[in-house]
């Protein structure tokens, strides 16, 4: 059983990784935030692309459901942590930190930029 305190743990582990107030939670982010965590600290909501929200949730639905309305279908997805073991936190962080780094930079081509 995963708790916020793993969450938080775990997420701050994660290279390059800062904490900030999010409204009435915090959130974890690189160059963008991938999970913020609720202020009772029982669930969280993790940036998964589409296809990777859909995989989480058929593979355990008791712990991911996609977020209502819009921000779900952009892959916004909560999760019970009671329901996730820290493995799976863990992986979900990884996940969701992955693809929240910063992107490349446009390479250039002919001194300018593309």
């Amino acid at each position: 059983m995963a708790t916020g305190a793993d969450l938080r743990r775990i997420a701050l582990s994660l290279e390059g990784t800062s904490e900030a107030p999010h409204f009435d939670r915090t959130a974890f982010k690189v160059a963008r935030t991938y999970v913020t965590l609720a202020a009772d600290r029982r669930t969280a909501n993790f940036k998964f692309t589409p296809g990777d929200q859909e995989f989480k949730c058929l593979l355990a639905p008791d712990a991911f459901q996609p977020v209502a309305g819009g921000w779900g279908k952009m892959g916004w997805t909560a999760a019970t942590l009671a329901e996730l073991s820290a493995a799976e936190l863990k992986d979900a962080l990884e996940l969701a930190w992955g693809q929240a780094l910063p992107r490349k930079r446009a390479r250039t081509t002919g001194g300018r930029k593309r």
